[in-house]
């Protein structure tokens, strides 16, 4: 019984031991794996920029619908799902922290980070219909953005069966979202806009305001008193 992982490895067919190497590098941590998923990823990815790493146990679905501008860095355990064509764009210097969950949802679905966007640890964000996120807009741990909701009115139907609601949602440039915040599909955020730690943005926040609470709500443009405390890491 102790040879039994080693027996099956010496019977693998060519394809399968192909497979079982890949997966090995994808999943080392030196120098050499890093650049072997870099290369490896350079031939698939619809577009990759110079000088991004890509960390292990990443998984890239669609490579060919996905873009990665110059300098992006994807940390380990990130899921990039592009199942539409024009799927996942980050833009140059993007960072994707460990454990960060893209996925486009549908055909006509899509993912847009502009240039220097920072996603923090454990975000997970949607794409139904699109959700575009400005140049420099940082995203705390733990945020969940889903521009779809649920119909339930029918108690007849099963709510997995009504459809739902969805559009494009856009995150300005220059935003800050705290700690597990949730924005749904009605929630444009503007440019410059802060939005609190916890809170849950159901309606647009306008520009360079601070929005706090559940529902979120405006409560003072930037520069007022109290200024850079409410939207803390």
């Amino acid at each position: 019984m102790t040879a039994f992982f080693t027996d099956a490895f010496t019977n693998l067919p060519p394809e399968e031991l192909e497979a079982y190497h890949r997966t090995v590098f994808m999943q080392m941590e030196s120098p050499q794996a890093a650049e072997l998923r870099r290369q490896y990823y350079a031939g698939l990815l619809r577009h990759m920029g110079t000088n991004v790493r890509i960390g292990c146990g990443v998984k890239i679905v669609n490579p060919q619908n996905i873009s990665l501008g110059d300098d992006v860095c994807i940390d380990d355990n990130c899921v990039l799902f592009a199942r539409s064509e024009r799927g996942i764009t980050l833009g140059e210097a993007v960072q994707v922290k460990h454990g960060v969950y893209l996925d486009t949802e549908s055909t006509e679905g899509y993912i847009e980070a502009g240039p220097h966007v920072y996603l923090g640890t454990g975000c997970c964000l949607h794409g139904h219909a699109g959700l575009e996120i400005g140049e420099h807009t940082l995203l705390a741990q733990n945020i969940t953005i889903t521009p779809f909701s649920h119909k339930f009115e029918d108690p007849d139907v099963p709510i997995i069966k009504q459809g739902g609601h969805t559009r494009k949602l856009t995150i300005g440039r220059d935003c800050y979202i705290g700690k597990r915040v949730c924005i749904l599909y009605s929630a444009d955020i503007g440019d410059g806009a802060v939005i609190g730690a916890g809170a849950v943005v159901v309606k647009p926040v306008p520009p360079f305001s601070v929005a706090v609470g559940v529902p979120a709500r405006v409560i003072r443009k930037r520069g007022g008193p109290g200024e850079g405390i409410v939207g803390q890491d």
